[in-house]
């Protein structure tokens, strides 16, 4: 029985790196610096709806987080000093919603900090097709859509200051 789960774990993931090889991709998307940002729609903590290609032209950092992540919990001050400071950068922070506990957690967690920028929710796991792993993961989003910079871990302002002077 050992040996049949050991083949068929095998064959499983000998598809999935062909796949990841030769299956049909978007050679302008990705997840690396220098590769167009992929678009994405998500409803906002706020009620309505935000999609990442409607700040082309703006400057955009996307942060995915967690209400339950020690380092995302760290760099949100820095985050909101951030945005109050520096109004023609666009902060997404897209909330991993369907690893919260629940919705009214994150809103609890969002009006105790007094956050004012948006809160995306993430209930489809958008998140995965950024490939992100660890928490928090901050995507550098140019005025042209192209990734600048890719970050793990917590932030300062003093890093979001730096690599948004890099981008263009």
């Amino acid at each position: 029985m050992k040996k049949v789960i050991a083949i068929v774990f095998l064959v499983a993931l000998s598809g999935y790196a062909i796949l990841q090889v030769f299956g049909e991709k978007d050679p302008d998307v990705g997840t690396q610096p220098g590769d167009k940002a992929r678009d994405f729609e998500l409803s906002t903590l706020a009620g309505g709806t935000a999609k990442l290609s409607e700040f082309e032209g703006k400057k955009v950092i996307v942060n995915f987080w967690a209400t339950w992540c020690g380092p995302c919990r760290a760099e949100m001050p820095e985050m909101q000093k951030y945005h109050t400071e520096n109004e023609d950068v666009v902060m997404l922070a897209v909330n991993l919603t369907d690893r919260e506990p629940d919705l009214e957690t994150v809103k609890e967690y969002v009006e105790e900090g007094g956050y004012t920028f948006p809160i995306l929710l993430d209930e489809e796991g958008v998140f995965r097709h950024y490939q992100v792993m660890t928490m928090p993961s901050t995507f550098f989003i140019d005025s042209e859509g192209v990734i600048s910079y890719m970050h793990l871990g917590p932030m300062t302002y003093e890093l979001m200051e730096e690599q948004v002077g890099k981008m263009n």
